[in-house]
């Protein structure tokens, strides 16, 4: 093994010493028998569960520490913030004070989406896959290739404890199930509701001009016309990831279901006809296309937006040629850096908008889950499959676990403070989002934590202790204000049907994802509208949306039948 106390702590600016995650183990040499948690209290059938590796009596609040060298294969996507790099700390701790491995199969965050579909079609998924939402999973379910995770729930006691203990968490996993009532991916779980993407701007140049902060679409679109003849921008807004997160984050406030991100199925349920309609055929979403491709029409929106990749986008903002962008966290303190960096401190700072309120209400999607991963089956089958759980279990839903993955080691990376209102910081010589700036080191880029491969969701303190003041009050403000649209009720599908709704799905998909991006980039004019809806029903739109709506009334009297 590697020794993380001379490699590490050499390089540590506080040379405090590591701290050593105290745990116990045993051997457990024997194979478990016991009853698999099943399609929610249906039948269950016996299963054997390879234990070795394994610790005995695993519960809540024990760290993990595999009794036998534990390896796993991962699926990552890599973010070009923080390339991977294999000798970060976060694997050597792993290593050392774990027991645990990966081998890492890493994917440029450019070629996520079209990889992760290619591996998943040729049969080569790793042990796990990295960055899975919701709806990820189904395409793949009918391969047999996915885990049926809910099946093994009752070994992960830390995820159990979240599932049974915050408020909302245990429907919205039953929501995930599929037609044999079984759920195939771990989503990540938070405490409360986190509003993580939004529009952001730059309040110094809206201060300069006069300009309040726009609550509303309608008030954001005077507040791009005003910028455009005040400084002659070419186009004040521009977009962070090619717009994918503007049409997820928009759509609710449009009263439509969400598109780019938020996509999945294509169908969003309609609660007051009691059945899924697809999104794009929506009125509210021609009216969120309506107005995107207007603010690009009239200069307002950057036309290279639904194109340009995210450094692009980043230029545009710190030379001041745009002054609205999409973002999270993570880009805002990367935009107050460089703004800094490029301007002078205190020159320029962005700051994140609230949610706007649209033609359906001041409205935001959310719920508890995000993004999380999908495993293979073939876990199942390995002799360290218990072990396997327990650490997934310990790394991604323990409290300590998600310390550690979000900050690292107590003394050697970060500390306890009542300095900030989130109660951690980095030590002196690490940054880390809003913390230490110009720090020599990053805790993600050179350690490897804050990894959003690894640290996402959690407790609400662990959440929130990346969070500035500003950014902490943001969130209290938007759970204050926002009406959230809870998730979908589930329509889980049998094999044979989801495999025939994925061939009609699929292509549906692209025909949306074409007319959408030639309305907003304004290569297609809105009068060709009923084209692109005629296109749709061409490609059997209405057998899919029925499809989905049969899947949903058998499940629905499934889940009435049980009562």
């Amino acid at each position: 093994m590697k020794s993380i106390s001379k490699k590490w702590l050499l390089t540590s600016l506080t040379l405090s010493g590591a701290l050593l995650l105290a745990a116990c183990g045993n051997d457990g040499g024997s194979d478990v028998e016991d009853e698999a948690a099943g399609d929610g209290g249906e039948s269950t059938e016996e299963v054997s569960i390879g234990s070795k590796g394994a610790m005995e009596d695993f519960k809540v609040g024990d760290t993990f520490v595999a009794t036998e060298p534990l390896n796993l294969e991962i699926l990552y996507r890599d973010m070009p913030a923080y390339p991977l790099d294999k000798e970060w700390m976060f694997f050597d701790v792993l290593e050392e004070e774990h027991n645990v491995t990966f081998d890492i199969v890493s994917i440029p965050l450019s070629d996520w989406e079209e990889r992760l579909s290619i591996t998943m079609a040729a049969g080569d998924m790793p042990d796990y896959s990295t960055d899975i939402w919701a709806g990820h999973e189904i395409p793949y379910v009918p391969s047999g290739q996915l885990l049926p995770i809910s099946d093994y729930v009752e070994y992960m006691p830390h995820l159990s404890s979240r599932i049974e203990e915050w408020e909302g968490v245990e429907e919205q996993m039953n929501n995930l199930r599929q037609q044999d009532g079984k759920y195939y991916m771990l989503p990540g779980l938070n405490e409360n509701i986190v509003y993580e993407f939004g529009l952001q701007y730059n309040t110094t140049v809206f201060e300069e001009h006069g300009i309040e902060e726009p609550n509303s679409w309608d008030e954001l679109r005077a507040a791009l016309e005003t910028l455009k003849e005040e400084t002659g921008s070419k186009a004040p807004m521009t977009l962070w990831w090619q717009g994918n997160a503007l049409l997820n984050f928009a759509s609710a406030s449009f009263g439509s279901g969400a598109g780019g991100w938020g996509y999945m199925n294509g169908v969003v349920y309609d609660e007051e006809a009691d059945e899924f309609v697809f999104t794009a055929m929506q009125d509210g979403f021609k009216d969120m296309i309506t107005y995107f491709s207007e603010l690009t029409a009239d200069g307002l929106l950057d036309i290279e937006a639904m194109t340009q990749d995210d450094q692009m986008a980043r230029n545009k903002l710190l030379n001041l040629e745009s002054f609205v962008t999409s973002g999270n966290v993570g880009t805002l303190t990367d935009l107050n850096d460089g703004l800094a960096e490029q301007h002078g401190e205190g020159a320029y700072e962005f700051s994140r908008l609230p949610v706007l309120e649209g033609p359906a209400g001041k409205r935001a999607r959310g719920g508890n889950t995000n993004s999380g991963m999908m495993l293979n089956a073939d876990l199942a089958e390995r002799e360290d499959f218990l072990a396997i759980l327990q650490f997934i279990d310990w790394l991604y839903y323990s409290d300590e676990g998600t310390e550690f993955a979000h900050w690292g080691v107590e003394g050697v990376t970060f500390e306890k403070t009542d300095e900030f209102v989130g109660g951690y910081k980095p030590v002196d010589g690490i940054q880390y989002e809003q913390f230490n700036p110009g720090a020599e080191k990053s805790l993600q880029e050179h350690y490897g934590f804050g990894n959003v491969a690894f640290a996402y969701a959690g407790p609400a303190h662990i959440r929130q202790s990346i969070m500035e003041e500003k950014e902490f009050n943001y969130q209290k403000r938007m759970n204050e204000e926002v009406e959230v649209v809870l998730p979908d009720p589930p329509h889980p599908m049998d094999s044979l049907t989801q495999e025939n709704a994925n061939m009609i799905g699929t292509p549906l998909k692209d025909t949306v994802d074409q007319y959408v991006f030639r309305f907003i980039s304004n290569q297609y004019s809105m009068d060709r509208w009923d084209e692109f809806m005629s296109a749709l029903e061409n490609q059997n739109v209405d057998g899919y949306v029925e499809m989905i709506n049969e899947a949903y009334r058998e499940n629905q009297e499934k889940l009435q039948g049980a009562e």
